[in-house]
């Protein structure tokens, strides 16, 4: 009960962490990283076309960047006493989380809706999602930046409070690494479509859970029958495992319409309808970015009634 504890107030201090001081704007160690795995991938990735050969080498450079992070992390966990180590769990879920800078890049989108500056609201989404923003309406560029703060919320939070708590540090680092590798690697495209299918089927395993637990949260928080709903009819017909919960289910918590046509560089891609309710505006960007925010409060909230509950049940007779 001790370590639950120190991870519970590992958690607290991660989350002030990250209210006070934001995103790195500089040598965040993600991107120190994700050089790494860009160099790796330029020197292993020369024949992409190579099915067998492609995938061997994507599981090999995926196995490298891992066991190297988590190596250095058990050697922490060895060699730092308890009040230290606690320091190094804080400080590592604090870069591992993004709520602050989720809730920027969102209201950064939402305040040029609200301002009717299409153009700027444009120039804001397409900083946080692969589509042509250029062509997107008022409606399209609160659709995208809504279902991205619907999604990143249970990729750079939700699960990030999830593995830190189930497996530390070793936990939180690798899925934040495997989710970048997936970033990085997991495009369906000529020279990614073999190599990065390792990185790309680990992510998934990864955020099973997290993502379902962060539905959860969603529908609990917002319209619980809509989203429940929205959930079990509608996320099995879109394209991502994970992401069809966590989506369905915010968009059912909002009341609003998501998912429909979306204008990439390769052309319009027709996606499923999620949720149901108003169409997608600035408001429901602002509801998204305060359902991740109270469910962050709502699991610090249940993890201190656990540590009480367990530090009472142990200190009885």
């Amino acid at each position: 009960m001790n370590a639950f504890i120190l991870a519970v107030t590992a958690c607290f201090i991660a989350v002030v962490l990250d209210r006070w001081l934001g995103e790195p704007r500089r040598w965040h160690p993600l991107v120190g990283f994700g050089h790494v795995a860009a160099f790796l991938e330029q020197r292993l990735n020369r024949l992409p076309e190579r099915m067998a050969r492609s995938m061997v080498l994507g599981f090999l450079a995926l196995l490298i960047v891992v066991i190297l992070v988590l190596a250095v992390a058990e050697w922490l966990r060895w060699w730092l006493g308890s009040w230290e180590y606690l320091l190094v769990q804080a400080v590592v879920l604090y870069f591992a989380l993004s709520i602050r800078g989720l809730t920027e890049h969102g209201r950064a989108v939402s305040d040029a809706l609200h301002g009717g500056d299409l153009e700027k609201a444009r120039a804001q989404v397409g900083r946080i999602v692969s589509r042509d923003a250029s062509a997107l309406d008022d409606n399209g560029v609160a659709t995208a930046a809504t279902e991205s703060m619907l999604e990143n919320g249970a990729d750079a939070v939700f699960a990030s409070l999830f593995w830190f708590l189930v497996a530390g540090v070793p936990g939180v680092l690798l899925h934040r690494l495997v989710n970048t590798l997936d970033a990085m690697w997991g495009y369906r495209n000529d020279r990614y479509r073999y190599f990065g299918r390792a990185a790309a089927r680990l992510d998934d395993v990864l955020n099973w859970a997290p993502a379902r637990l962060t539905a959860l949260t969603y529908s609990l928080l917002g319209d619980v029958r809509s989203g429940f709903r929205c959930w079990r009819t509608q996320a099995p017909a879109w394209d991502s495992p994970n992401a069809g919960p966590v989506m369905a289910a915010g968009a059912g918590a909002l009341r609003v319409v998501l998912g429909g046509p979306a204008p990439y560089a390769s052309g319009i891609k027709q996606r499923p309808t999620l949720g149901e309710g108003e169409p997608a505006s600035a408001e429901t960007i602002d509801g998204a970015i305060r359902l991740v925010q109270r469910g962050v409060w709502l699991w610090l909230g249940l993890l201190v009634a656990v540590a009480i509950i367990g530090w009472i049940a142990s200190a009885s007779p």
